[in-house]
């Protein structure tokens, strides 16, 4: 098998060590880059299949980082954010990053959140597809493909993950919490507003696809995948 390649961005060579020998113990094959400049050229050149990425970088800091990326590619993308800057982290996420770690972090947080979002954006069972349909709207979580309207739309993988959570489960109300802990695969350490900020993301993608089925929030509970009518559900 493979190994996994991650590509690590910090100006602090301190952190970048650290990370590289805990990555490199787990059988993960790391590139680090000390700035953004830097960063954008070495994920060309080896594209990674993850990407942990500092906010606070010379040159171009970790926002321009995932901006670049975003352009052309939905890579995986963890950032590093300064503790407590929720600002940080809901930017972060609306520019499409995946998940988030505050500094100073454990770095078994860390390993934990890049298993478990290598283990989603890379599928073990390949052979088990995993597709739901409704009208005019397939997602396909074996390819990591989001069809609406017979046309594919760029998701990152944590948006997808929690669309075809909830589609899966049609009607059924999932708290935020609920979500945190079923979507991110594992005891997740940030708050609530990580959900509404995927899920702002995906209605602006769904929008006036369908009458028959919306993205519905729960006042006081969460969210869920309604269904207004029948729907073909596979």
């Amino acid at each position: 098998m493979v190994a996994a390649k991650v590509l690590i961005v910090d100006d602090d060579s301190n952190i970048c060590e650290l990370l590289r020998l805990y990555l490199e113990k787990d059988g993960y094959e790391t590139i680090v880059a000390n700035d953004g400049e830097q960063a954008i050229k070495k994920y060309e050149l080896v594209n990674p299949d993850l990407i942990l990425l500092d906010i606070m970088l010379p040159k171009l800091d970790g926002w321009q980082v995932c901006r670049e990326i975003r352009k052309k590619s939905q890579v995986p993308i963890i950032m590093l954010t300064a503790k407590g800057e929720t600002f940080d982290k809901i930017l972060g996420l609306e520019l499409g990053a995946d998940d988030y770690v505050s500094k100073p972090f454990d770095t078994k947080e860390v390993m934990a959140r890049v298993k478990a979002v290598l283990r989603r954006s890379m599928p073990e069972d390949a052979s088990a597809e995993k597709v739901v349909t409704f009208d005019k709207l397939k997602i396909n979580l074996t390819n990591y493909e989001l069809i609406v309207n017979d046309s594919q739309i760029d998701t990152p993988p944590k948006e997808l993950e929690l669309i075809f959570h909830l589609a899966s489960n049609p009607n059924r109300v999932y708290t935020r919490d609920q979500l945190l802990d079923e979507v991110w695969g594992f005891e997740y350490y940030g708050d609530s507003r990580t959900v509404d900020v995927h899920v702002k993301r995906l209605r602006e993608k769904l929008e006036g696809a369908s009458p028959l089925w919306s993205l519905k929030t729960v006042w006081g509970v969460g969210y869920k995948f309604e269904l207004k009518s029948d729907n073909t559900n596979s």
